[in-house]
């Protein structure tokens, strides 16, 4: 077998933690959700819209992190799997009047769907040859949504208007905290279901090939099964999410769902830690407010100093948020 070969065939080693440090505990875990809930009761509702888009993005970024983290497969076409979910989400409320809370499974179906057969062509891929062949899916997706035979749906180049709902049962709120809220839930949710996946039998497998594909398949697991599996699952709630932007946002157009977008959601699964779901909130918090702060300082050249403070947190924290949070329990452990 010659060396190109062997690459293709064999897995990039994904530096990830075990399963027992992939989350948590629980009292910080009610400290998180306590301020998450507390917070919009004393900001502006831009602020709050801010914050909305923060956990829709951590939804995204947590996805990726079963994916790469979880099973060891690397996708920089997420934002592929994010758009079909936004225009599931758009296409069932605006042409066909779906409630908006309806839209969330369908676009988690279509999207499973999508990703479970992407997965089967990919399944001869890994490391950099995986990531280019999602990359692809990434480039091409816009350019697809743009196509006349999907103009009547996908409303071509101009995108689609989606109208906001509004607090249900007469609650005395705005839209953007009504969202925010009802984002934290489906966020809340999706986590419970990832942690509980990881702790999962199908967890174990998925991990069991993250760390060593050989001795996963000796131990009887099937890798096909469970990689297109993984990236099932990862497509399905990253369309979850997409759904989600595409309510809270009001619009969809395919030029909103470009590469850049893909390589913010690995940016923010970098950034957080790889394999640390927790850490999905942190990244998702860096790619929605370091940009903000970059062009706070300096308008002209804010994307210099974006990259100077990218720099500088991965070579100051190479593990991402999980390499703070290390370090905080041994100073804790210390005293």
């Amino acid at each position: 077998m010659s060396t190109v070969q062997e690459s293709v065939t064999q897995p990039a080693a994904v530096v990830a933690p075990s399963k027992k440090s992939m989350t948590i505990g629980t009292t910080a875990t009610l400290v998180v959700l306590a301020l998450l809930l507390i917070t919009p009761l004393f900001v502006k509702n831009f602020f709050i819209f801010q914050m909305t888009m923060v956990l829709i993005y951590a939804i995204a970024i947590l996805s990726l992190n079963l994916l790469t983290g979880g099973s060891g497969q690397f996708s920089l076409g997420q934002s592929a799997f994010y758009a079909v979910g936004a225009y599931t989400a758009g296409i069932l409320m605006e042409h066909f009047g779906v409630n908006y809370v309806l839209t969330l499974p369908a676009a988690a179906l279509v999207c499973f769907i999508f990703g479970f057969l992407f997965g089967f062509p990919a399944l001869r891929l890994s490391g950099v040859y995986l990531a280019l062949a999602t990359f692809s899916l990434a480039v091409a997706m816009p350019q697809l949504l743009k196509l006349g035979v999907f103009e009547h749906w996908t409303g071509g180049v101009q995108g689609l208007v989606i109208t906001k709902p509004d607090a249900p049962f007469g609650l005395k709120m705005s839209q953007d905290m009504w969202l925010y809220y009802f984002t934290l839930f489906i966020s809340v949710v999706i986590y419970i279901l990832a942690v509980n996946l990881l702790r999962s039998r199908s967890g174990r497998a998925m991990m069991a090939i993250r760390d060593n594909q050989i001795a996963a398949s000796a131990m009887g697991i099937d890798l096909p099964l469970y990689k297109t599996l993984a990236f099932g699952i990862s497509a399905a709630f990253t369309g979850i999410a997409g759904a989600l932007g595409a309510i809270v946002v009001q619009f969809v157009a395919p030029d909103s769902f470009t590469i850049q977008l893909a390589v913010a959601i690995f940016l923010g699964m970098v950034v957080g830690g790889v394999g640390w779901l927790p850490g999905s909130l942190v990244g998702a918090a860096f790619i929605v407010f370091v940009p903000n702060v970059a062009e706070h300082i300096s308008k002209g050249l804010s994307g210099a100093v974006f990259g100077v403070l990218l720099f500088a947190v991965i070579f100051l924290v190479p593990h991402g948020a999980q390499t703070i949070f290390g370090l905080s329990l041994r100073v804790r452990k210390k005293q």
